[in-house]
């Protein structure tokens, strides 16, 4: 038998470390899991389990990750034919996922601002991503004179209603009736809410550019599947902290992937993940693929995808927007309000690439 690569053995010990600590938690609760029982679960040694991962809440992130992009859809579960019916299968699928296992995702969460506004803003593109599905399926009428219309209130209220259903859940067993859940999340696909798109009122000048684009594949959890990333489009490359700039480049009618970065990205990574996945999964089952949100979002946990786009350094506060045409980059902008600047300038002719003399 062939002997495995260094990163076949890492990748067999990762996933060895993940079906260890899902045994561990589902039984312990993640204040009581130990670290030494997953090791000997796994077969491996304390410092095989570090290497992978740096703490038990990055493990437990990652855990919870892994069981969302393996979820089962609801049984007989089909399409909607518009908002209301789209986010009826939405919430049936939610609603018959295991919440056991996730229980201590709450707590974790507030256990530290580092992690909270992560989760807010995931929260955010989460909602976006939601939004964009209903307006495929069943479009906001805009009044005349009136910023345009828009759904993220409503997809926001959807998840809000979702996620605090499924905490009572394990709470107060016996207390949420699904049913009814479903039932609200139906009415709220339908709530006026006196919702509309407001762009920046500030935003940089794009500045030419002439370099080349070659960022090769990546997983774009909105699909879930991999994915060549697109030679014409705008490219957003956004740190945890400034998800919520992805609708700037959305509502300016451009091709836009976000590529997600973060300081951070072996513990809030796996969180990243674990918040679009479950969103994704629900709307892949819940809309008819025709009305899929066009936004692309993949997470670049080495920042190889924004090396590729010329951000040498990330953080979690990073916002920068290149526009790429003909498998070239155009045009760019940084900072508050950059996302809509290069999207808005998308639509416009491209600019003459002015190309280096290294490509």
């Amino acid at each position: 038998m062939a002997r495995l690569t260094r990163a076949e053995t890492q990748e067999r010990n990762r996933a060895k470390v993940l079906v260890a600590a899902r045994q561990e938690f589902a039984e312990r609760g993640f204040r009581d899991a130990k670290v030494d029982v997953i090791a000997e679960r796994a077969e491996l040694t304390r410092g095989a389990v570090y290497s992978n991962f740096p703490g038990k809440r990055a493990l437990y992130f990652a855990v919870l990750a892994d069981l969302a992009a393996r979820a089962e859809p609801a049984p007989h579960s089909r399409p909607g034919t518009d908002a209301r019916s789209a986010i009826g299968a939405f919430a049936r699928d939610w609603m018959v996922r295991d919440a056991g296992l996730g229980r201590d995702l709450p707590s974790e969460v507030m256990a530290e601002e580092r992690v909270r506004l992560p989760y807010a803003q995931l929260l955010e593109l989460g909602a976006l991503l939601l939004a964009l599905a209903m307006e495929r399926l069943d479009p906001p009428e805009s009044l005349p004179d009136a910023p345009p219309a828009r759904y993220v209130r409503r997809a926001g209220s959807v998840l809000t209603t979702l996620h605090g259903a499924r905490q009572l859940t394990v709470a107060a067993p016996g207390f949420v009736e699904p049913f009814d859940v479903v039932s609200t999340c139906e009415q709220l696909a339908a709530l006026p809410l006196n919702d509309w798109w407001a762009p920046p009122q500030v935003s940089p000048q794009p500045r030419p550019a002439g370099e080349p684009w070659s960022p090769g594949e990546a997983v774009d959890l909105v699909r879930g599947e991999t994915v060549r990333l697109p030679a014409d489009g705008v490219v957003a490359v956004l740190g945890l902290h400034r998800l919520a700039a992805a609708e700037e480049a959305v509502r300016a009618g451009a091709d836009v992937t976000v590529v997600a970065v973060t300081g951070e990205p072996a513990e809030l990574g796996p969180l990243a993940r674990l918040v679009i996945t479950e969103v994704a999964a629900g709307l892949r089952q819940a809309f008819p693929e025709s009305r899929w949100p066009a936004l692309r979002v993949v997470f670049d946990s080495r920042a190889e995808l924004a090396a590729a786009a010329g951000v040498p350094a990330v953080s979690d506060a990073t916002e920068v927007a290149v526009r790429v045409a003909g498998g070239r980059i155009v045009a760019r902008a940084d900072g508050f309000g950059g996302c809509h600047a290069v999207a808005a300038d998308w639509l416009a002719p491209a600019a003459p690439a002015r190309h280096d003399r290294s490509s």
